[in-house]
């Protein structure tokens, strides 16, 4: 009764995909190309690596404000550290397969599983992205059916990520799709490639001669050919033909051929569609990138390429905690530098007074100092504990009072100008105003 509400599909792409009847999308290159055999190819197969073993070897933890301060929340909850613990898997393969499934079907769901006497969020597994079909009712609201199943999944079920939504869209665009015929002409590359090396109907060329031979002479004539020049050593020696017979070179240079150029290409138009920069994926030229640009291409690959991933999946996670509590990776890891440039960082934090030293101890992951000073933050310039810090002030206001007494003017004047305690004086002229004796 409930699914007479829901809009029926009689053939999906999932529904395709989940019965073994992949839909082969030929290109203008003769090449099919879907999300199952686009892995294949080494440079998709390698950005998506990348990628997602970075987003899930990083450390995760969940917080709460209070009074604008972020604290740790505790307990933390079980399905953030065992996200799957029926199955075994890991944290880091969980958020791995889901990058999979986000970057190549644009889409990723998390089933939500709870307690039955609690109601508490016990695991929450990633579905298969292809068997998973999103329908509308219609009251509008969203509902899942995951294929082979016939039970309807709600909102409360189930946590859609997406990676790019058309407006009005139900589900994510699938980068492999709209990008097909560019895969195509990079996978149509790597197979002719293996084609041109792998081939033995190719030859480096043949001996011509003038004359109709028997098939014993020409079979003479080339192994003599092959016994002088066959061979590391033999490679480069003079050749000599007589009878009038000649040598005609019939092999293609692969740098005639550009080759490794279209492959080169190819390559970093995947590094384009994943907005990878190309040193990541070994594709630069010798000499074209220093160390700082490599260190600065490192930097915007974190806030460009990594940043909206990880945003999408701590606002998925989040809507799963209760409220007020949200999850959060720590990217510090990433962008951590040489050792030097960051004890500089952190003696700039101690200076400026944002910073304890057990804090920073804290980050480099030794144990705090048992002192009550290390937990105070220090001021600039005197670089002491913010209980102190009058005490500067007070020793810049005597120094400018002694500036004022020196030059003449009446202490007591002196002394409310400065808002400083009233002070007993002898009342003798300072000594650099007295006459000589």
């Amino acid at each position: 009764m409930l699914g007479n509400l829901f809009e029926r599909r009689s053939i999906t792409y999932a529904s395709l995909w989940a019965a073994g009847d992949t839909p082969a999308f030929n290109t203008r290159a003769g090449v099919p190309i879907n999300q199952d055999n686009s892995l294949k190819i080494a440079a998709v197969y390698s950005a998506v690596r990348l990628i997602s073993d970075l987003i899930c070897s990083l450390p995760v933890d969940t917080f709460r404000r209070v009074d604008g301060r972020r604290i740790p929340y505790r307990p933390r909850p079980l399905f953030i550290d065992q996200p799957e613990p029926d199955l075994g898997i890991a944290r880091s393969d969980h958020f791995q397969s889901l990058m999979v499934g986000l970057m190549v079907d644009g889409n990723a769901f998390l089933r939500v599983i709870r307690s039955q006497s609690t109601g508490d969020i016990v695991a929450t597994p990633v579905l298969d992205p292809t068997r998973v079909d999103v329908l509308r009712s219609a009251d509008k609201r969203l509902a899942y059916r995951v294929q082979g199943s016939s039970t309807l999944l709600t909102e409360n079920d189930v946590s859609h990520i997406t990676e790019l939504r058309r407006p009005g869209a139900l589900r994510g665009v699938s980068r492999i799709q709209e990008l097909r015929e560019t895969l195509g002409l990079g996978s149509a590359l790597e197979q002719f490639a293996s084609s041109f090396f792998g081939s033995g109907s190719t030859t480096s060329g043949i001996i011509e001669v003038p004359q109709e031979i028997a098939t014993d002479q020409a079979k003479a004539l080339q192994d003599a050919y092959e016994a002088g020049h066959k061979g590391l050593r033999k490679a480069h020696r003079p050749g000599v033909l007589s009878g009038g017979a000649k040598w005609v070179k019939t092999g293609v240079d692969p740098n005639e051929a550009q080759m490794l150029e279209s492959q080169k290409f190819a390559v970093e138009t995947v590094c384009r569609m994943f907005r990878i920069p190309p040193h990541l994926m070994q594709v630069t030229e010798p000499g074209a990138m220093s160390y700082a640009s490599v260190e600065e291409n490192a930097r915007q690959f974190v806030t460009f390429t990594l940043l909206p991933y990880i945003y999408k999946i701590e606002e998925a996670y989040t809507r799963l905690l209760p409220p007020g509590v949200f999850l959060k990776f720590n990217l510090d890891a990433l962008l951590r530098g040489s050792t030097e440039s960051r004890y500089a960082a952190h003696s700039s934090a101690l200076l400026a007074g944002w910073s304890t030293i057990n804090e920073v101890r804290v980050l480099e992951d030794r144990a705090p100092f048992d002192n009550a000073a290390a937990d105070a933050p220090r001021v600039p310039l005197a670089n002491v504990n913010i209980e102190g810090a009058d005490i500067v002030e007070l020793d810049k206001k005597v120094a400018m009072a002694q500036k004022l007494v020196v030059s003449g003017y009446d202490p007591q004047d002196v002394l409310r100008a400065l808002d400083l305690p009233n002070m007993g004086h002898l009342g003798l002229p300072s000594i650099q105003l007295q006459p000589p004796a």
